[in-house]
């Protein structure tokens, strides 16, 4: 397969870009050189080689989940500036009741 200026159009216009001259020649360039490397990677014999799933060999390396630090909900309320028992009370930011203006 060879990249042509034709397909070079096509991805432009997918892409919503406005290549100049000198760099849709570029890009047609690295295009088909990225396509070269493909084939010579394909001459490779890979019959005996397994699928690599995972880079290392490393099993849940994550620390396990710990609660830490809580502030109790009366003086995490203490500070706010409006609240009731159990929540902060903010401003309506999003009005859902606005009818759309055409």
């Amino acid at each position: 397969m060879k990249i042509e200026k034709q397909l070079i159009l096509k991805l432009e216009n997918l892409a919503r870009l406005e290549l100049s001259d000198q760099e849709a020649e570029q890009l047609m360039g690295d295009l088909n050189n990225i396509l070269e490397m493909v084939e010579k990677l394909r001459e490779l014999d890979t019959s005996e080689t397994e699928p690599l799933v995972y880079i290392n060999e490393d099993v849940n390396v994550l620390r396990e989940d710990a609660v830490e630090g809580q502030v109790s909900r009366e003086a995490a309320l203490r500070n706010a500036p409006d609240h009731d028992e159990a929540h902060f009370k903010v401003p309506k930011v999003i009005d859902l009741n606005l009818k759309r203006q055409v």
